[in-house]
């Protein structure tokens, strides 16, 4: 299935029917009076984050959604049905932006979460409700008032407890591949990865999703390379991996042009748990290994791990590592989900 991250859809809600203009009409009554009943209120459209999606595809070749419009009014007081509403069923992560891009509609972060976007029009009233007593055959109806329409942006950031990062052809694919049922394109050139991937994780029998995204270069933060669109994806893991390409001459410049992109596109993107890792090791002399893994520490401010997704050297300790920081995420999330449903917890 093709991934799309981004669409730009048009919303219409439903018009309100008509009121309607009639009156009584039966044998042996003379003057029945206005029984004109009320126009149906015009469907509303909302949208709704559901499983078993990962893309926006559904919204590539079909770009208008409208609400049924209500029914108009019948005599005998009949009043119009009301319009169904239109339900846009997405990917769990999926924003909700207006046309601008950047005022921000819905956050929908949980399966079943619904967010209404647009009211249907409600319906016109019919000639009894103008029935007084100076006025007992009133002619007169009220029309539904029109639905409201918007041109609106979607956009989804996959939610995953860890993300890799990495400049191009870090090893970010290879590395998913390793450790997971998922078969991201593999070769040796840049951007390889066009798309972000997915894959279920397994480590001592506990397991974690993971997300891989293309490469970033250098102005991702502003766009370049579809920079700021790659970056959404990492913005809800809980733990950042850290790639680095052991053949390239200078780690440390490569590990600090990433820190710095994640850091100008998101402050507290760059405040999340990482765990860096120094990949392609098995190419390296040893000499040239303990220099790279000394450069990089230094950088990092933390001591890297040797990876090797070819030999399997060090593939473990780093799902330990993540792991770890998964768990303790998961943990002080429960933690303040319990603090905030106990009515007897002090604030």
């Amino acid at each position: 299935m093709k991934f799309l991250d981004e669409c730009k859809i048009y919303l219409k809600s439903g018009d309100g029917g008509n009121g309607c203009v009639s009156f009584r009409r039966e044998k042996y009554i003379e003057f029945g009076g206005p029984n004109g009943g009320d126009g149906g209120r015009g469907g509303d459209v909302w949208v709704e984050a559901v499983d078993g999606l990962n893309t926006l595809i559904d919204y590539r070749y079909k770009q208008h959604f409208k609400a049924q419009n209500g029914r108009p009014g019948a005599g005998q007081n009949r009043s119009g049905a009301g319009g169904e509403d239109a339900v846009l069923r997405v990917p769990v992560g999926t924003q909700v932006f207006e046309d601008d891009k950047e005022t921000l509609l819905a956050d929908l972060t949980a399966a079943g979460q619904r967010v209404k976007l647009l009211t249907g029009g409600n319906g016109g009233f019919g000639n009894t409700h103008f029935k007084s007593s100076t006025n007992r055959a009133p002619r007169r109806a009220n029309s539904g008032l029109p639905g409201e329409e918007l041109w609106v942006w979607l956009r989804l950031k996959l939610i995953a407890d860890a993300g890799l990062v990495g400049l191009p052809n870090a090893g970010k694919s290879s590395f998913l591949a390793a450790v997971s049922a998922a078969r991201p394109k593999i070769a040796d050139y840049p951007f390889t990865t066009l798309v972000p991937n997915l894959g279920v994780v397994g480590v001592d029998g506990r397991e974690f999703v993971m997300a891989d995204i293309p490469g970033l270069i250098e102005g991702a933060s502003e766009g370049h390379g579809l920079g700021t669109r790659f970056l959404g994806h990492v913005e809800r893991c809980g733990v950042l991996l850290h790639l680095v390409d052991g053949t390239q001459d200078d780690v440390a410049d490569a590990y600090r042009t990433i820190r710095r992109e994640l850091k100008r596109y998101d402050a507290g993107l760059a405040a999340k748990k990482e765990v860096v890792a120094l990949s392609k090791v098995d190419a390296l002399a040893p000499e040239a290994r303990e220099e790279k893994l000394a450069a990089l520490k230094a950088a990092a401010r933390r001591t890297p791990h040797a990876l090797s997704t070819v030999s399997g050297e060090g593939v473990q300790p780093v799902l330990r590592a993540l792991w770890r920081a998964v768990e303790s995420g998961r943990a002080a999330v429960a933690a303040e989900d319990n603090a905030y449903d106990d009515p007897w917890q002090p604030v």
